[in-house]
């Protein structure tokens, strides 16, 4: 059980760390501007669809063990299903628009596909579970320091994904800072969670 919630904690930083170092050197993208899920189009796009697909079973398998090891079957089954949104999210990669990949029209298109829908519709359940898996444990983990942590990072992330969501509606120059800046709050939380758990 330990080696799966250390699993689960290992695949929440390496998607970041992946999606970091992946944008930093990818030609033609923009991490300030572009989403991360833009990192799964282009030659290289299968970097980041690993990306999602491994870190998000790696998490979902993690979740099966954090039920046994914190006695909080609400909070286990939200990160599986947490975990399943980033594998499908990756399964159904988003279509190419504003620039990315490289020669596409720095627009968005008036109509999407099927699998970029369904990207979407992924996308809304990793954005919305991890702000309720926060609150979750504010009522599970008994330590004080945990539960403010939670607290705040329930609080943060609703506030980040609100920002993001209006940030990309309105195709802000920096919508994919604050897309990243989010993830990565919410990202490490849920990767100290698996190691509070292991103990």
């Amino acid at each position: 059980m330990t080696a799966l919630l250390w699993l689960g904690a290992l695949g929440s930083w390496l998607f970041v760390v992946t999606f970091t170092l992946d944008g930093w050197t990818r030609p033609g993208y923009r991490p300030v501007r572009h989403p991360v899920s833009a990192l799964a189009l282009g030659p290289r796009g299968w970097v980041q669809g690993a990306n999602f697909i491994l870190c998000g079973l790696a998490i979902t398998v993690g979740a099966v063990a954090l039920g046994s090891a914190l006695g909080s079957v609400p909070l286990a089954a939200a990160i599986a299903v947490f975990g399943l949104a980033l594998v499908a999210s990756g399964v159904f990669p988003m279509d190419p628009m504003r620039g990315y990949p490289p020669g596409t029209p720095d627009t968005t298109p008036e109509a999407v596909s099927t699998r970029h829908r369904l990207h979407d519709w992924a996308g809304a359940l990793v954005f919305g579970l991890l702000p309720l898996c926060a609150l979750i444990a504010v009522f599970v983990l008994p330590d004080a320091g945990w539960k403010w942590y939670s607290a705040l990072t329930a609080t943060a992330l609703g506030a980040g994904f609100v920002a993001f969501s209006q940030a990309w509606e309105n195709d802000h120059p920096r919508s994919g800072l604050v897309q990243r800046a989010t993830i990565i709050v919410g990202w490490v939380w849920l990767g100290l969670v698996f190691t509070y758990a292991a103990g």
